[in-house]
């Protein structure tokens, strides 16, 4: 079966929205998708985004996909990629596409002189810690992530 990983396109606004919901059902967090696919047309595909994306194709069909952002660590003094999503329809699971995938990315950080390539798991997702360890990934237990979000975030910025 022939695999493909290639950068997507606006087109792939509705199907990259299918896989944030599937990925979210997962993640048992269906209710905080807000986003539409004007939302993704606009974040991942209008001039002076930010972000990147792939699509994982397998035979022609689209089986997952990645989101990644370039960030910056201050100790390295070097850019570092951020893996927002990285997710394989669970059928397609096994068959190396999650790992073509996160190499896909890896070959870029390294091509573009990143210091690191960096992620968050849910603490109870036992496969994709697995998966992640598998590859050599650590645990940076010793960071706790914070958010401000929504109505929190306006008030904190209207302060």
């Amino acid at each position: 079966m022939s695999l493909i990983i290639r950068p997507a396109v606006r087109s792939d606004a509705t199907q990259i929205l299918t896989f944030i919901t599937e990925l979210a059902d997962y993640e048992r967090a269906r209710h905080e998708v807000v986003a539409s696919v004007a939302d993704i047309e606009h974040s991942l595909f209008d001039e002076g985004s930010t972000v990147h994306s792939l699509v994982c194709e397998r035979d022609g069909v689209a089986i997952g996909f990645a989101v990644y952002f370039y960030s910056y660590s201050t100790w390295l003094g070097r850019n570092g990629i951020y893996l927002e999503d990285l997710y394989v329809t669970p059928q397609q699971r096994g068959d190396g596409a999650g790992r073509s995938l996160l190499r896909h990315i890896a070959r870029e950080a390294v091509a573009n002189g990143c210091g690191r390539l960096e992620w968050s798991v849910l603490d109870w997702n036992e496969p994709a810690i697995g998966f992640y360890q598998s590859l050599g990934a650590e645990a940076q237990d010793e960071w706790v992530r914070y958010r401000l979000d929504g109505e929190r975030l306006r008030q904190f910025a209207e302060g």
